[in-house]
């Protein structure tokens, strides 16, 4: 059984070290969060610290400096042909969630699972851990291939029907947007190999669903988000992330079982 010391210090921890650095990401001259933004992503720091610890907290930080940086590549020629991020890339608390509801949703199951689990549920918490590293792949691609083909995509098409559209088009896909989103799920799934949060296979898996989810994602853009007004890209982000963790956890799942 877990002491009350066990159980607490993360969090106390957690409370902390996110005060320190978002009070730094505050004074970044180049601003990377809203203020409502700040608080929501400390929100999500002390869930992540107190039930993954640093080395989920490891994926997503990298998650959120390398999406940050990304978003910014060729801003001023993103912003001039009207396709930039809102806010000159810095993210508000739709951003947030949006891009982290599947990997808070993996965490709370993790945690549970921590607190009153059993020995029969340590595979369960390993799918759920997987699921994690997954979604965050997931949404790194899915920035990466977007900011990208936006920004250096010579040629420009829509996944439904390949027909040549401008950049920035919802649905559009890029060889160029493609293989930056290849690489960033596979950068990031490997550094959740490295810090211990998942085997081999898990990179593989992560890496699998992170090039399913992303394109489903160009499917969704390309077909119903114009249909429907509530379908929002914050909302399509968490579809996005839940199909890449729910993915991966199947071919996980799969496996186990054959």
């Amino acid at each position: 059984m877990l002491s009350s010391y066990d159980f607490f210090n993360p969090w106390l921890v957690a409370v902390g070290l996110n005060a320190v650095l978002l009070g730094i990401v505050w004074l970044v001259p180049k601003k990377l969060l809203t203020p409502a933004g700040i608080l929501n992503a400390w929100l999500l720091g002390v869930l992540i610290w107190g039930t993954l610890g640093w080395s989920g907290y490891a994926v997503v930080c990298a998650y959120f400096i390398v999406g940050s940086a990304v978003t910014r590549i060729g801003m001023a020629q993103k912003e001039a042909e009207g396709i930039a991020e809102k806010r000159s890339g810095a993210r508000g608390p739709e951003n947030v969630w949006g891009s982290a509801f599947t990997a808070a949703l993996c965490a709370v199951g993790i945690g549970i699972i921590n607190l009153w689990g059993t020995s029969e549920t340590v595979f369960l918490s390993s799918l759920l851990i997987l699921g994690y590293v997954a979604s965050f792949c997931t949404k790194l691609s899915d920035t990466c291939a977007s900011e990208v083909g936006k920004a250096y995509g010579k040629r420009t098409f829509l996944i439904t029907t390949l027909q040549p559209v401008p950049r920035g088009t919802e649905g559009a896909v890029s060889l160029e947007g493609t293989l930056a989103g290849i690489v960033a799920s596979v950068v990031l799934a490997m550094l959740g190999w490295g810090v211990g949060l998942i085997d081999v296979w898990g990179i593989i898996w992560c890496v699998l669903a992170a090039f399913i989810a992303t394109n489903l994602e160009s499917v969704i853009g390309a077909t119903l988000q114009s249909r429907w007004q509530w379908l929002t890209n914050e909302l399509v982000n968490v579809l996005n992330t839940f199909i890449g963790a729910a993915t991966a956890m199947l071919f996980a799942w799969i496996r186990a079982n054959i």
